[in-house]
C-alpha cells in the first residue's frame, strides 16, 4: 500500500463563488486541503488557476504540477495558523538583506551590485520609510530597529494567500526589500530575479555554465514566478 497515489476520479471541475470567496468543485465534491479544510479561495483567478491544476490531472495526481494548489493549501493549513511567527520570521529578512553585503572586488562586480542594488536602498528608505544600510564584506552588521519595525508592519499587513507568495519570493531571492518591489509594482519578477542572481551571473561570465546548477537556478526562477503570480491573484483588483 505504501506506492498507492491518488488518481483522478472526477470528470468536471468548476468554480464556484461561496461564503469567503470561491471554491473549486471536482463534480460535486468541494476541494478540500491536505488538512480537511475547504478550500476556499480569495479571488476567482486564484480559484481559476488552481480548478486549471486539477482538470489538467490525468491518472495519478502529480502534485509537483499544481503549484498554485500547493501554494494555496499551505496558505489555509500553515500559513494561517501561524500567522505571527511566518510574518516574523520573513521580515527578519530585513536584518541580513541580501541588497545590504556588498563584494569587496572585483570592481566591475563591485560596480554591478551598486548600480543594481543601491536605487532598491533608496527605494526602501523613500516609500517603505526603512532606510538600510549596505557594507562591504559580509560582517553582519545591525539595521536601525525603526527600519526593521517598519518592515514587519509591511509584511504583516499582508493576508495569509499574500504571505505564502510573498515566501518564496524572499527565500528564492534572499532579499525582503527585492520581494516587497515585486508586489509594489517597483520592480518586474524578472527584473527582480536577475538583480537577486548579480553575484551568480558573474561567476558564470567568468567561468562559465554549469549544467546542473543551470538546471537547479531554471528551477528556482520557474517557482519564483510563480510565487510572484500567486501573490498578484491574493487580493482583488
Amino acid at each position: 500500500m505504501s506506492g498507492w497515489k491518488p488518481k483522478r476520479f472526477w470528470k468536471a471541475v468548476h468554480v464556484t463563488e461561496c461564503e469567503g470567496g470561491f471554491t473549486v468543485h471536482l463534480d460535486t465534491r468541494q476541494a478540500k486541503t491536505p488538512g480537511k479544510q475547504p478550500l476556499i479561495l480569495p479571488t476567482r483567478a486564484m480559484a481559476e488557476a488552481v480548478a486549471a491544476e486539477w482538470d489538467a490531472q490525468q491518472g495519478p495526481l502529480r502534485p509537483e504540477t499544481m503549484p498554485f494548489t500547493r501554494a494555496a493549501n499551505s496558505a489555509i493549513d500553515k500559513v494561517a495558523p501561524q500567522f505571527d511567527v511566518t510574518v516574523a520570521d520573513l521580515a527578519g529578512y530585513g536584518g541580513t538583506d541580501l541588497l545590504c553585503y556588498r563584494a569587496t572586488g572585483p570592481e566591475g562586480l563591485i560596480s554591478r551590485q551598486n548600480d543594481g542594488w543601491s536605487p532598491l536602498l533608496d527605494w526602501s528608505a523613500s516609500v517603505l520609510q526603512a532606510p538600510l544600510v549596505a557594507v562591504p564584506g559580509v560582517m553582519h552588521i545591525a539595521q536601525k530597529q525603526p527600519s526593521l519595525a517598519r518592515l514587519h508592519g509591511h509584511v504583516a499587513a499582508m493576508t495569509p494567500f499574500q504571505i505564502t507568495g510573498f515566501h518564496d519570493l524572499v527565500q528564492l531571492s534572499g532579499s525582503l526589500i527585492l520581494a516587497l518591489a515585486v508586489t509594489r509594482g517597483r520592480l518586474t519578477a524578472d527584473e527582480a530575479w536577475a538583480l537577486s542572481r548579480i553575484d551568480e551571473t558573474w561567476q558564470i561570465e567568468a567561468w562559465g555554465v554549469d549544467e546542473d546548477a543551470a538546471a537547479l537556478t531554471e528551477h528556482k526562477r520557474t517557482a519564483f514566478h510563480h510565487a510572484a503570480t500567486f501573490w498578484s491573484m491574493s487580493a482583488p483588483n
